[in-house]
């Protein structure tokens, strides 16, 4: 059944997750996120998929050139580490708030258990 009122898309990455990288030319690469585009279900890992980019003349950069930079890679190549640097898939569980007497959404690691979100 389709989401009738809640369209937002649910990742199971978010930025500052530490992931590895299990499909791809950079198979096996790990690094932090740094940036979500949850429309396009792409991310940017730092110091993954560099390409190299020619800069017209700016101010931070007075001569132009060649400048690496980190490309968008696709949701579904990624896999967040646990806190044993191994790969795991993401559960969800509702849990209260003892303060507010609201509950919410967290993100779990299956193969530890241990929460990702804080």
């Amino acid at each position: 059944m389709p989401r009738t009122t809640n369209k937002q898309k649910k990742l199971h990455v978010k930025k500052g997750d530490m992931v590895r990288v299990i499909a791809g030319n950079d198979k096996g690469a790990e690094g932090k996120v740094l940036k979500v585009f949850p429309k396009k279900e792409r991310l940017i890992i730092e110091g993954v998929n560099v390409r190299i980019r020619h800069q017209k003349p700016n101010q931070m950069y007075p001569n132009g050139g060649r400048v690496e930079r980190e490309v968008a890679i696709h949701i579904s190549n990624v896999q967040p580490l646990d806190s044993n640097g191994n790969p795991t898939r993401i559960g969800r569980k509702r849990i209260d708030d003892a303060e507010t007497g609201q509950g919410r959404w967290i993100r779990y690691a299956t193969t530890t258990g241990e929460e990702l979100d804080r």
